[in-house]
C-alpha cells in the first residue's frame, strides 16, 4: 500500500472510530433509535470508502503486477481474491 494511501486510510479510520465511539455514547445515554441507526448507516458508509480506497490500491499495484509479470497462475490467484473479496462486500 503507497504511504498516500495509508495515511488517507489511517485518518477515515481514525475518524470512523470516533463515530463508532459516539454510537456508544448515543446507546448509553437512550437517544433516539432511528438517530443512532443513521448514524450507523453513516459509520458503515464511511468504512465501505475506506474498503474502496484500499481495493483501488490493490488493484492497481497488485493485480497490474500480477497482469504486466505474465505469471498465470498469480493472475488467476489475484482475480479469485478480488472476487472473493468482492462477494463478501455484498453481504
Amino acid at each position: 500500500m503507497g504511504q498516500e494511501i495509508k495515511t488517507s486510510c489511517l485518518k477515515r479510520l481514525k475518524r470512523i472510530e470516533g463515530q463508532v465511539r459516539g454510537l456508544a455514547g448515543m446507546v448509553d445515554d437512550d437517544r433516539y433509535c432511528i438517530d443512532i441507526v443513521t448514524q450507523i448507516a453513516a459509520a458503515r458508509a464511511a468504512l465501505r470508502r475506506v474498503e474502496e480506497e484500499i481495493l483501488r490500491d490493490h488493484i492497481a499495484h497488485c493485480v497490474e503486477q500480477a497482469i504486466n509479470a505474465g505469471d498465470k497462475t498469480d493472475q488467476r490467484r489475484k482475480i479469485v481474491e478480488l472476487m472473493d473479496v468482492v462477494s463478501r462486500a455484498d453481504r
